[in-house]
C-alpha cells in the first residue's frame, strides 16, 4: 500500500517523465535532442549539488553502475524514437519494465509484494501493454523499434533496482540523484560534442530553452521516484511511475497529433484500476 503523499508525488513525477519524452519526440533529431535533454538535466542537477551532502562512499559503486546503464538507456531511447512513434515504443519500454522489476525485486532488494501489490503491478502493466498490442493489431509492428523498446525496458529495470538500493544506502535520495544526473549528463555532453559538434551547436541555438525544460523534468521526475523508493517498495513505485504512459499517449495525441482510439481509453482504465490497488491493498 502506498501513502497518499507518495502516490501523489509519483504520479506528478510520471507526468514530468512523459513530458520530457514528448519533448524529445517533438524534435527532428531524436538522438541529439535526447542527449541535449540529458545534458540539460545535468545543468539542473549541478545547481543543486552545493546545497546537498556528498553521498557516502558505500553508495558510489551503485552510482557508477547506474551511470553506465543510464548511458545505454539514453542511447536506446533515442534509437527507439528514431524508428517508431511515441505512442508505440513508449508503452512497450515502460510496460515491460515494472513487471521485470517486480519479479527481480524479491531477489535483489529483498521485497515481497502482497497480493494487492501484485494485482496493481499486473493491471498497470496490462494497461500499458494494451497500447502496444493495439498497434500490433493495426499492423504497425516493426521489429527494429520493438527490439529497441524491449532493450530499453530491460535497462530501465536494471537501473531502477540499482538506484533503489543506492538511494537507500546514500541516506539522501536527492543528493544521490543529483550526482547521478550530473555525471550521466556530463558524460553524454562530452560525447555529443566530440561526435556531433556542428549539429549540436545548431540544435542548442534552436532548442536550448526546451532542452533545459526537458532536463528539469528529467531530474525532478527521477528525484521524486528515488525519494519514493526510500519510503515504499521499489516495485510498487516503479509500477506507479509507469502511469507516465497514459500521460505520454495523451501528449502524443494532443501535441504530436497521433491518433487516440478506444484502446487507449481502455488502457487508461486498467492503469487507474492498478493505481487504486496500490493505494488500497
Amino acid at each position: 500500500m502506498l501513502s497518499g503523499l507518495v502516490m501523489t508525488a509519483v504520479l506528478f513525477g510520471a507526468l514530468l517523465h512523459a513530458s520530457w519524452n514528448a519533448i524529445v519526440k517533438s524534435g527532428s533529431d531524436t538522438f541529439v535532442d535526447t542527449l541535449l535533454v540529458a545534458s540539460g538535466a545535468a545543468v539542473v542537477a549541478a545547481a543543486t549539488l552545493p546545497f546537498l551532502p556528498l553521498p557516502p562512499a558505500e553508495s558510489w559503486p551503485y552510482l557508477a553502475a547506474s551511470v553506465i546503464i543510464q548511458l545505454a538507456y539514453y542511447g536506446l531511447v533515442a534509437a527507439a524514437y528514431r524508428t517508431g512513434d511515441l505512442s508505440y515504443v513508449y508503452p512497450i519500454m515502460r510496460g515491460f519494465a515494472p513487471l521485470l522489476t517486480a519479479l527481480l525485486a524479491g531477489f535483489f532488494v529483498a521485497e515481497r509484494l502482497t497480493r494487492g501489490g501484485w494485482a496493481g503491478v499486473a493491471l498497470i502493466s496490462a494497461g500499458i501493454l494494451l497500447l502496444a498490442a493495439n498497434q500490433w493489431r493495426l499492423g504497425r509492428l516493426h521489429v527494429p523499434q520493438t527490439l529497441f523498446a524491449l532493450c530499453t525496458a530491460i535497462s530501465i529495470c536494471v537501473y531502477t533496482l540499482i538506484d533503489g538500493l543506492g538511494a537507500r544506502i546514500s541516506g539522501d535520495s536527492f543528493s544521490y540523484v543529483g550526482w547521478l544526473t550530473a555525471l550521466t549528463g556530463t558524460t553524454l555532453a562530452v560525447f555529443i560534442f566530440a561526435r556531433h559538434r556542428a549539429a549540436t551547436m545548431s540544435r542548442i541555438r534552436a532548442r536550448w530553452r526546451i532542452s533545459l525544460l526537458g532536463g528539469l523534468c528529467t531530474w525532478a521526475s527521477y528525484a521524486i521516484a528515488l525519494w519514493a523508493m526510500t519510503r515504499a517498495p521499489v516495485a510498487l513505485v516503479a509500477a506507479l511511475r509507469e502511469t507516465s504512459v497514459i500521460f505520454g499517449t495523451t501528449l502524443a495525441a494532443v501535441v504530436l497529433k497521433e491518433k487516440f482510439g478506444g484502446a487507449r481509453v481502455a488502457a487508461a482504465g486498467l492503469v487507474c484500476a492498478g493505481a487504486v490497488c496500490l493505494k488500497v491493498f
